[in-house]
């Protein structure tokens, strides 16, 4: 039971994105949309951990919740620009990479000749995974959501979701408050950041409301990461929901025919495994 409960994220966070190109609509209705989803699961937190508010955690949330909101929107701009199944692998790995330096470098958390050489390991194994589900053969056909290929576009968007997402961990841990007190905090800024985004172009309608499911989808995955911790410990959670790529690689693929030759299907294969690998290596140093 614990470890079904430990999978819950990858499989929750891993749809994300099929669900939102599903659902359909524009980055700007679905990054709004999800945000109105976590808002409801933040609601719904402060009944389950009966949170204590102070200055501080409604600071610090709502600051992370901004940045949470800049990497999911450009999440989505790259999704329609490169397609799922190069984005989440992708983003899945340079968000790895760069968590972990700064954690490095900043609170200091490779301390040990063990932790340094498994994590130098880790981060040449992400790297690879990186560069192989990035790679494109010549004679493969475009695979954005968008229906137009654009990498220039894809790899700003990249840049820029992977700065919000490290942006929105490295605040939490470098203020040291309990993660449990900051969901409702951090679901109004995760609001707020999707409505400066979107406000000039028109958010509101049946997409965006549609999209209310992906902002709950995700904070199951939240919650069922904080309830399996304690069960089987951080660093098999922590690994385990990294195999969520393998369900939004794959499934762009093969349930939103996402097209890939011979060989972009072996490229993004081995990359999504080193991906992964490099996640478990890193989880191990949890």
């Amino acid at each position: 039971m614990a470890m079904f409960m430990a999978v819950i994220p990858a499989l929750m966070w891993g749809s994300i994105g099929l669900v939102s190109g599903k659902l359909g609509g524009t980055s700007y209705q679905q990054t709004l949309g999800m945000t109105f989803g976590a808002l409801i699961f933040g609601a719904f937190s402060i009944f389950m951990f009966h949170p204590v508010f102070d200055t501080k955690i409604w600071l610090v949330g709502i600051a992370s919740g901004l940045f949470w909101a800049v990497g999911q929107f450009q999440q989505f701009q790259s999704m329609k620009a490169i397609g799922i199944s190069i984005t989440m692998p992708v983003s899945t790995g340079l968000q790895l990479v760069f968590t972990t330096l700064a954690g490095v470098l900043l609170f200091h958390e490779w301390t040990t000749t063990r932790t340094i050489s498994v994590g130098t390991l880790a981060m040449i194994v992400l790297i690879g995974g990186i560069v192989l589900t990035s790679r494109r053969d010549r004679n493969g056909q475009p695979a954005s959501q968008g229906g137009s290929y654009n990498p220039s576009a894809g790899t700003r968007a990249l840049i820029f979701s992977t700065i919000g997402y490290v942006l929105y961990t490295v605040v939490v841990q470098w203020s040291a408050v309990d993660s449990k007190t900051i969901f409702f905090p951090q679901s109004i800024g995760m609001v707020i950041g999707a409505l400066l985004f979107a406000a000039r172009n028109q958010p509101f309608g049946k997409p965006m409301v549609k999209n209310i499911l992906t902002g709950i989808i995700w904070g199951i995955g939240n919650l069922f990461m904080f309830l399996a911790i304690p069960k089987v410990g951080l660093a098999i959670s922590y690994s385990l929901s990294q195999m969520g790529i393998v369900i939004s690689t794959f499934g762009s693929i093969f349930l939103l025919g996402e097209h890939k030759t011979r060989r972009e299907m072996v490229y993004v294969t081995v990359g999504s495994l080193l991906v992964i690998a490099g996640g478990v290596l890193l989880g191990t140093l949890k």
